[in-house]
């Protein structure tokens, strides 16, 4: 096992560098550049220095090597357009408001999906199964950014119970991005555990603890549960990852200060070591965030295991 997860850690290594690598380039293709405007109309010798200061001066390769060098160091380096803002300070006060949010969306949309999908099994062919496929069709085909703006306009405009967009940053503020970000999941939740607990009910073992007379409850915990998540846990991977970056529509429509709304702005200024910054962060997340899926598929299943290389 430590092993296994030793290989995986260096693999993570090798692919954020790789990504980071083809974020710098692509970066570094789009026309312009993040001082071409800000430094225009200053004198030629202070244009020259703030082009020295982040290096757009050298050859992209020079630029390149400075890039890596600092990234194993560590360092994510300063915004390009917000002279003294660092990277690094920037994401740690942003990714606390996108991660609120966004914690608070994932566990939402995964336990109330779990509930329904159980449910809806449970009720085949009945009106809590109707209802529950109903709430996910729903989801699946409205998108997130409609269904904050109908969020918006039923409980602020028409009813005024909540705040339209970000203010103080407490929990009122936080309720509708939340919403809007765990409807979908709410609803991709419910159709793969309605899926997977209709498959695992008809197996073997199950219709023997039936036979014995197990009570329901205690089938859907110890009998169906553990097997039926599996589905789940995969999808709850990306989800995970994308936590602290949440929905870069769902912090615009709401004006959210966080990771999202942050990362469109780097990429409309050209911010490049903000760009880059960002994208190192996020695919570390992502990645870290699968080798979390395989722990948990280990937990749920004690029959999956690691060895010869084979899951």
């Amino acid at each position: 096992m430590l092993k296994y997860y030793g290989k995986r850690i260096l693999l993570v290594i090798l692919t954020v560098f790789v990504v980071a690598s083809i974020t710098f380039f692509l970066v570094h293709l789009i026309p312009g550049d993040p001082l071409d405007v800000a430094a225009r109309k200053l004198p030629d010798q202070i244009r020259a220095n703030f082009y020295a200061k982040y290096g757009l001066d050298l050859p992209l390769y020079q630029q390149y090597g400075l890039f890596v060098k600092n990234l194993a160091h560590g360092d994510l380096g300063d915004s390009m357009v917000n002279a003294g803002r660092s990277v690094g300070d920037t994401i740690k006060r942003a990714a606390p408001i996108s991660g609120r949010i966004g914690i608070q969306a994932v566990f939402l949309g995964f336990f109330v999906g779990l509930t329904l999908g159980i449910i809806a099994a449970f009720n085949r062919n009945r009106w809590p199964d109707y209802i529950v496929m109903i709430l996910a069709i729903l989801g699946v085909s409205i998108p997130s950014f409609v269904m904050a703006a109908l969020l918006q306009y039923f409980l602020t405009v028409k009813i005024q119970i909540l705040p339209t967009t970000w203010t103080s940053g407490g929990f009122r503020d936080t309720i509708l991005p939340t919403l809007a970000l765990c409807f979908g999941s709410i609803a991709t939740y419910a159709r793969y555990m309605r899926s997977s607990v209709l498959e695992i009910t008809g197996q073997d073992y199950v219709l023997t603890a039936k036979s014995k007379g197990v009570s329901s409850f205690a089938m859907v915990i110890k009998h169906i549960l553990r097997n039926a998540i599996l589905p789940a846990i995969t999808i709850l991977g990306p989800q995970l990852a994308g936590i602290f970056v949440g929905s870069f529509v769902i912090e615009t429509i709401f004006s959210i200060p966080g990771f999202g709304q942050i990362y469109t702005m780097s990429i409309q200024n050209k911010d490049y070591s903000m760009v880059m910054g960002q994208t190192v962060v996020f695919t570390t997340m992502l990645i870290f965030s699968y080798l979390l899926v395989d722990i948990l598929y280990g937990l749920a299943d004690p029959r999956i295991r690691v060895s010869g290389g084979k899951r």
